[in-house]
């Protein structure tokens, strides 16, 4: 029963292999998950937030703004009225205020007009937002190269260890092979190491490999934020070359767009500056003495009134300020230059890596052809004696090269290609 229920088992977990597919991994699916999992990805919500924050608080320019103050104060001396009177008149009994004086006062000011002060700084925070967005899109770009190396790392990983497999599996038949011909006494012990001893080899070199593949899937697993592993069917990706424009769209270009559209808001916050304000206000206080000074009594009191202020002080180096920020402009400038220059000689010689790539993959079908024939009739020749198993060796050797020179050139092109994309956002 117990032998029953264990084919049983067997059987369903056999069937669930063949009916449940590998998972499949492409690299535009790399691609956005390294995007959402990356760290930074959070500052877009926060710059948004920041944004309408400080525009929330500039509007709050023109809401009625309160101060309370309070004082108390003893004077050396205070205003009186000294007159001589004919003689005859009534003496004249003026008041005079108190030397300790007290005063509440509470204010409250309306901006009627501040020069576009609230305008120009709504539009500097805006630009300054869509600034640290795109320096942020800039910094998110970078991970698309990263992206690109580990994946097609793991392509050229897998492609050389399936070689190595056929050609483990191809030194096991030459090995048997030549173990029938030393019992037949073609061959000798020293013929069967030298199969072993590349057999041994074979089986570092795929050590190698797998440590270098499980090393590129570990460093793509956290990049993505996700487990790979490598029994992953990683798809290799098919570029069309001919829909690549030598159009640059890089984030880079919007950033430093709005670095000058950031650099031009300042203007804008400079005018304003050198404008006059214009306000109204009005004042209740409680002291002694209150507005009548002659009153030596605690009174309440009110006043009110439109108030225009204009520090026009700043006029000596407008000029120079607007001048200043012209220069930073230009700055700017220079950089985007710069970076578009750097890239316009990066496109050719990237498009002539793509063509020295196909072209060189258009031979290795052919020589792996000939290597195979090559082996073939080494194969039959020591077979015949007449070639040595060391020389077969480096037969095999060689078709295994030209098998893993064709591997590694389709993986070039593939990473050829996409540098061009990356080099032009396509």
């Amino acid at each position: 029963m117990n032998h029953s229920v264990s084919l049983l088992l067997t059987g369903l977990i056999w069937m669930n292999s063949i009916l449940v597919p590998a998972q499949i991994i492409t690299l535009d699916q790399m691609q956005e998950k390294a995007r959402t999992n990356y760290p930074a990805i959070t500052r877009y919500d926060l710059i948004e937030k920041t944004k309408n924050f400080s525009i929330e608080n500039a509007n709050k320019a023109y809401l009625p703004q309160g101060t309370l103050s309070a004082q108390a104060t003893w004077q050396s001396d205070v205003t009186y009225i000294d007159m001589d009177l004919p003689e005859g008149m009534p003496p004249l009994n003026i008041p005079v205020p108190d030397q300790d004086q007290y005063r509440v006062v509470a204010e409250l000011n309306q901006l009627l007009w501040d020069g576009g002060a609230v305008t120009a700084q709504k539009k500097s925070l805006e630009a300054n937002a869509e600034l640290e967005k795109n320096q942020l899109d800039a910094e998110i770009y970078t991970l698309r190269e990263r992206v690109n190396n580990l994946y097609f790392g793991i392509l050229l990983m897998k492609g050389n260890l399936q070689q190595q497999e056929i050609l483990e599996k191809e030194l096991q038949r030459n090995y048997d092979n030549v173990q029938t011909y030393v019992n037949n006494g073609v061959a000798n012990e020293a013929d069967l190491s030298a199969v072993k001893v590349e057999q041994l080899k074979a089986g570092q070199q795929r050590i190698r490999l797998e440590s270098t593949l499980d090393a590129y899937i570990q460093m793509l697993s956290v990049l993505v934020g996700e487990s790979l592993h490598k029994k992953m069917t990683f798809v290799k990706p098919d570029p069309d070359t001919e829909l690549i424009s030598p159009v640059i769209n890089r984030p880079e270009l919007k950033m430093f767009s709005a670095q000058e559209e950031a650099i031009e808001s300042q203007k804008s916050l400079l005018r304003a500056k050198n404008m006059p304000k214009l306000g109204a206000f009005a004042q209740g206080g409680y002291g002694k003495p209150g507005l009548n000074m002659f009153d030596t009594e605690f009174s309440p009191y009110f006043l009110g009134g439109i108030r225009l202020s204009w520090n026009f002080g700043n006029l000596y180096t407008l000029n120079n300020d607007k001048k200043k920020i012209d220069l930073q402009k230009q700055t700017v400038n220079t950089q985007k230059e710069t970076f578009l220059h750097h890239l316009y000689m990066v496109i050719p010689q990237q498009q002539i890596e793509i063509e020295k790539y196909k072209m060189t993959m258009q031979d290795d079908d052919e020589i792996i052809r000939h290597q195979t024939l090559m082996r073939k009739a080494a194969e039959v020749k020591v077979e015949n004696g007449t070639m040595s198993v060391s020389d077969l060796m480096k037969e095999i050797n060689a078709e295994e090269a030209a098998k893993q020179a064709k591997t590694l050139h389709e993986t070039q092109y593939l990473m050829s290609v996409y540098a061009l994309k990356h080099t032009t956002n396509q």
